[in-house]
């Protein structure tokens, strides 16, 4: 095990180096991909409308709305990941065995691939976001130190558990035909009880309670509640174990999960 950590960290930096090459060659798929992840702004607009009409709404103000919907976007920039779309087209196009023949384990390529790219996301979406915030929001984003060392690290958190849950379901195209359906439902789900369309301080407290011990908000809705002064620091500290908790599970089961839907994809001929 802790040969297979040194090679894997001596490997890291070619890794990203490849995988950051990959972006930039496909950066006009990869713009569009970004352009299509700025639902934010459309619901701060809605929302905006709404504190416009009728004052505001449970704790949110105008800047509360600006605040929360930017940190969103940040925080849906820099964790998101296609690696259920790559897992599912290698497999249906034969091109996974490729990946087979490496010296190290698919998923820590997929990974580095992933991890790779958020440097041009963030050159993208992040300037943008961080002027906003600094120009109207900023009032409304916590400045405490630990706090943004939370949020920093519940950011890595997210992309993990992120990475992980999306992996699962592209392995799961070892298996059945439509597992970007699945995605599809996930994704529903993911919209709605993350807070990426609606604060999840909004909704009832049998839902909010509910989506507590779910790891949709652990992906979205977590971070953004750290960063705009949603939580105490001991609420955040707490939550934080959970979120890690989530990842690690979620990062071992598809790990588990490759394992046996390898074994079934080369006793069919993969």
């Amino acid at each position: 095990m802790i040969a297979r950590t040194r090679a894997i960290l001596r490997a890291a930096p070619t890794l990203l180096r490849i995988g950051l090459a990959d972006a930039f060659a496909y950066r006009a798929e990869f713009l569009v991909w970004v352009l299509t992840t700025t639902l934010p702004l459309i619901m701060l607009a809605l929302w905006s409308a709404a504190v416009q009409a009728g004052g505001p709404i449970g704790r949110f103000g105008q800047g509360d709305f600006v605040a929360y919907y930017l940190a969103a976007l940040i925080v849906r920039q820099m964790t998101g990941s296609w690696v259920v779309w790559e897992l599912n087209m290698e497999i249906r196009q034969g091109i996974l065995p490729m990946r087979l023949v490496r010296p190290m384990h698919p998923l820590i390529y997929y990974a580095a691939e992933s991890l790779a790219a958020l440097p041009l996301r963030g050159v993208i979406a992040i300037p943008v976001a961080v002027l906003l915030l600094a120009t109207v929001g900023a009032g409304h984003v916590t400045h405490d130190p630990l706090m943004l060392v939370m949020f920093v690290v519940s950011l890595f958190g997210a992309w993990l558990l992120q990475f992980a849950v999306l992996a699962i379901l592209g392995t799961l195209g070892m298996f059945i035909e439509s597992s970007l359906a699945l995605f599809d439902v996930w994704l529903g789900l993911f919209s709605v009880l993350s807070g990426y369309l609606v604060p999840l301080e909004l909704f009832p407290q049998w839902v909010r309670t509910l989506v507590h011990w779910l790891p949709f908000r652990y992906i979205l809705g977590f971070p953004v509640e750290i960063l705009t002064r949603g939580l105490t620091r001991a609420q955040a500290l707490e939550q934080l174990g959970l979120q890690w908790a989530f990842a690690l599970l979620m990062a071992f089961f598809a790990a588990s999960l490759w394992r046996v839907g390898l074994r079934r994809y080369q006793a069919y001929g993969g």
